[in-house]
């Protein structure tokens, strides 16, 4: 029986301008930076608040810092780690680790010791690059244990011209010494005029290990190469029709995969500024949107929530923010037709994983998604142009599916990864002769639009960051009082999900401990989004015959009988 999937039935809902594929042969996410700033040097490649970074200075500057990495030994193939909000050290570093060959691997700046640790011992990074505040709030002594040789730190303050005032959300005017550390700033300064030996990068060669629990079990470091990155952006340019008048509003965090392709990689193609503003806040967004003209970006709809919800939203000019797009959560029709109320804009969607580099799914920009009739579900797209993308029965991932029928969405093409760092059986379990298996639950139409259903794992979604239960339940199981924890995920109107925590204690302890004490006793421990802001007390975790919890039976209960709950 012929493949209606291989048909490709969605192309019929491609614009005429967009193409069906797109032929991609030795580029690579490297190569389309320095092609844009050898052709115009002088055009802008950083919006930093309202201070302005060219091409060539962000060239001439990751030259600089290539050859000081060369310097500390970093090799071609070896991981330098960056653990950094949005600021313009983060592309500048990026340039350099791969003007050398190295691997990116870059980390949410929330994260505390124990998490950073085991990023550092799986990647086998030898180089720590961080924000001062960052660092200077760390017990560094949890290097020691890892292969991180040196660390090097750089102030959100570097790139804003001396003696400016430096912007409301960069709270501390000053940047920190901290001892034992390497300012970034100057070992760029130490080798000016230098340039790198040519490393030889090609399309296979990493460029990122991306952390991502993926469709099963802990982290594990997706290897984004400069092919998967370089044809993504190729993907960007094609459905979102960006050109040299557009601007990108970097939104989403630079350490996760949509702020590496939808932000970072399309402006290296594309040759278009980038505005960086430390970390996402809605009146900044604004301001900034209006400030630069900003034309495009990929945000979570928790973002776009929150610019809703703004006093400025009426206030500012937002008619060049012409191509709004919602990635990292499901979006609902009512939220997007909301929005377009609130402002004229409308929400496009747009669906990927780490594992296939940002986009597998887009609403096609002037195309405005349709509503599934039975779930009421907004659609996340058709799939990207040269790819095929199939659902699967949710048993064996053996059989096709037909239009309408719900199964696990499988995707295909240069988009996917080659597979996990150092794990070939995470590999082969997720990526089988060249299809991912997404772990997401959803269905395709007779038109070849896609739809997400469910999750087929218990990965919750909070805020656009994914979150394992395991890793949060491990914390609370630190304290005394524990006996049994489960976490599930449950629907927040702001952050798409929330972690809830059910919790039950010790003989004795049912009264000694507080719902506020659990949540502060994670809140210590964990990044900030990972830690439950809902805590039910329960007398038992109800399980199956075999001993394992029932998540679904949590998801499903009723109002908690004694809770904490927190809105951030």
């Amino acid at each position: 029986m012929d493949s209606i999937y291989e048909k490709r039935p969605w192309l019929k809902n491609y614009p005429d301008w967009a193409p069906h594929d797109l032929d991609l042969t030795s580029e690579t996410a490297l190569g389309d930076f320095k092609k844009s700033a050898a052709l115009n040097p002088e055009a802008p490649a950083i919006y930093y608040f309202d201070h302005e970074i060219s091409c060539g200075k962000v060239d001439r500057l990751s030259d600089q810092l290539a050859v000081a990495f060369e310097n500390l030994g970093l090799k071609k193939g070896e991981r330098i780690i960056l653990d950094l909000q949005n600021v313009p050290q983060f592309p500048i570093a990026a340039y350099a680790a791969w003007k050398i060959g190295a691997i990116v691997v870059p980390l949410n700046p929330m994260y505390k010791e124990k998490e950073l640790a085991y990023f550092c011992r799986d990647s086998g990074a030898r180089l720590f690059l961080t924000l001062d505040e960052i660092a200077s709030n760390l017990d560094l002594s949890f290097l020691e244990h890892t292969s991180i040789e040196k660390v090097i730190t750089t102030s959100p303050l570097d790139f804003l011209p001396l003696g400016a005032d430096p912007p409301d959300i960069l709270k501390r005017p000053r940047k920190i010494a901290v001892p034992g550390a390497m300012d970034m700033l100057e070992m760029i300064e130490a080798f000016q005029g230098k340039t790198p030996n040519e490393p030889g990068i090609a399309p296979e060669d990493v460029a990122y290990l991306t952390y991502t629990s993926g469709t099963t079990g802990p982290p594990k470091g997706a290897m984004n190469t400069h092919g998967n990155i370089a044809f993504n952006a190729r993907v960007y340019q094609a459905m979102q029709r960006i050109d040299s008048h557009d601007v990108v509003l970097g939104v989403a965090p630079l350490f996760h995969v949509t702020g590496e392709v939808a932000h970072l990689a399309i402006a290296a193609l594309a040759g278009i500024p980038l505005v960086l503003y430390y970390r996402f806040d809605p009146g900044e967004t604004l301001h900034l949107i209006e400030r630069w003209k900003v034309t495009v970006t990929v945000a979570s709809i928790t973002a776009y929530i929150a610019l809703l919800n703004h006093p400025d939203i009426k206030k500012r000019d937002l008619s060049s923010f012409v191509k709004a797009y919602s990635g990292g959560a499901p979006v609902s029709e009512a939220t997007v037709n909301q929005f377009e109320e609130a402002t004229g804009l409308y929400l496009y969607n747009v669906y990927g994983m780490t594992e296939t580099n940002s986009p597998s799914h887009i609403v096609p920009w002037g195309t405005r998604a349709p509503v599934d009739s039975e779930s009421g579900a907004l659609s996340v797209g058709v799939p990207v142009p040269g790819c095929v993308m199939k659902i699967m029965d949710l048993d064996e991932g053996t059989r096709e599916l037909s239009p309408g029928e719900v199964g696990e969405i499988v995707d295909s093409g240069p988009i996917v990864i080659p597979g996990y760092w150092q794990k070939p059986e995470e590999t082969t379990h997720a990526i089988r002769n060249g299809w991912l298996y997404t772990g997401d639950v959803g269905k395709m139409d007779e038109d070849g639009w896609f739809y997400l259903v469910d999750r087929k794992k218990d990965m919750i979604v909070a805020s656009g960051y994914k979150v394992w239960p395991r890793d949060v339940e491990d914390v609370i199981y630190q304290h005394p009082a524990v006996k049994e924890t489960a976490v599930v995920g449950e629907p927040d109107p702001y952050r798409g999900e929330t972690v809830k925590a059910f919790v039950a204690l010790k003989a004795g302890m049912e009264d000694a401990v507080t719902a506020e004490e659990i949540v502060s006793f994670c809140k210590a421990r964990m990044a900030a989004y990972k830690y439950p802001r809902t805590v039910e007390f329960v007398s038992e975790i109800p399980k199956t015959l075999t001993g394992k919890f029932l998540r679904r039976t949590l998801r499903d209960r009723g109002k908690p009988q004694k809770s904490v709950e927190e809105n951030v």
